[in-house]
């Protein structure tokens, strides 16, 4: 008599756990940004959006580890934060102080880097082409967001760099933190109207996001000037109108920096760099058509 065969249920495959944590994070678009990622690289994962605060950061994280978590970004309000919470960071994260991609170690733990630098330098260089070399940059905020970028848009060429902080304490140790008084430097925003003209502008303030309205000289702004906001959608309407009421041509928001920086992070975690044009594409037409 033929017996069949035993068939053995197959092992059940383990998720890929990768996670945003942000305080408030409910709009974050990342779990999007990762979902295409995904499908474009036919690559199984999971990643959800973790609400966390600067004080209850390190139990969500290490309750994510527990849970098999392999990797993580970090947006405001923890992106000073993280750095405590990783055994080892990369060279670019030590000098600026701020992570923004955790990574799972093998023997448990995290490593940080931050990849918002690379996103912004990608986004302006490749997408928008433009050449930021030798320009003379202001640079609006000191907090993580600003912090994760200045040390790679001096590598990228920029001729010096101006912060501007509303807490002028702030902006000093930020330019001391750097170390290089020769390329950075500190203006109070009070006198921001006497600062001259600069050819690029970049807006690393959250003002956006809390409806502020950022006061702010046409003086500023010199002939060819870039003016890019880090934030994107709504939050970069009014700074981006400045931008173009002060006569610059050359307008853009985060969502470039976004996507790029999300994929500096993919291909850390899975070993290959997802397609960026279409992703951003989409991105576009979802923020410009809510």
């Amino acid at each position: 008599m033929f017996e069949a065969p035993e068939i053995q249920p197959e092992a059940p495959v383990a998720v890929k756990r990768y996670a945003v944590f942000g305080q408030p994070i409910a709009h974050s678009r990342s779990p999007w940004i990762h979902a295409r990622f995904a499908e474009q690289t036919r690559i199984a994962l999971e990643y959800r959006a973790i609400e966390a605060g600067v004080a209850g950061f390190g139990a969500a994280l290490a309750a994510f580890e527990a849970g098999g978590g392999l990797g993580a970004n970090v947006t405001l309000p923890l992106k000073a934060e993280a750095p405590r919470h990783c055994k080892s960071l990369s060279e670019r994260a030590q000098r600026a102080g701020v992570v923004n991609t955790l990574s799972r170690l093998d023997d448990g733990g995290w490593h940080g880097d931050n990849t918002d630098g690379i996103g912004l330098v990608q986004d302006l260089a490749t997408r928008h082409r433009q050449d930021i070399r030798g320009r003379r940059t202001l640079v609006l905020g000191a907090g993580g967001a600003v912090q994760g970028v200045l040390v790679a848009l001096l590598e990228a060429g920029l001729d010096s760099i101006v912060i501007a902080n509303r807490t002028p304490a702030r902006a000093d140790a930020l330019a001391d933190r750097i170390g290089e008084p020769g390329r950075v430097s500190t203006v109070y925003w009070e006198d921001l109207h006497d600062a001259g003209a600069f050819e690029m502008v970049v807006n690393g303030t959250a003002a956006g996001h809390q409806r502020e309205a950022l006061v702010l000289p046409f003086s500023l702004i010199g002939r060819r000037a870039v003016v890019y906001d880090m934030n994107y959608g709504r939050a970069a309407i009014d700074f981006l109108a400045w931008g173009r009421a002060a006569g610059s041509e050359h307008v853009y928001d985060g969502a470039g920096m976004l996507v790029e920086q999300a994929a500096e992070a993919f291909e850390r975690w899975h070993g290959v760099r997802p397609e960026t044009d279409p992703v951003y594409a989409q991105l576009r037409h979802l923020l410009d058509h809510p």
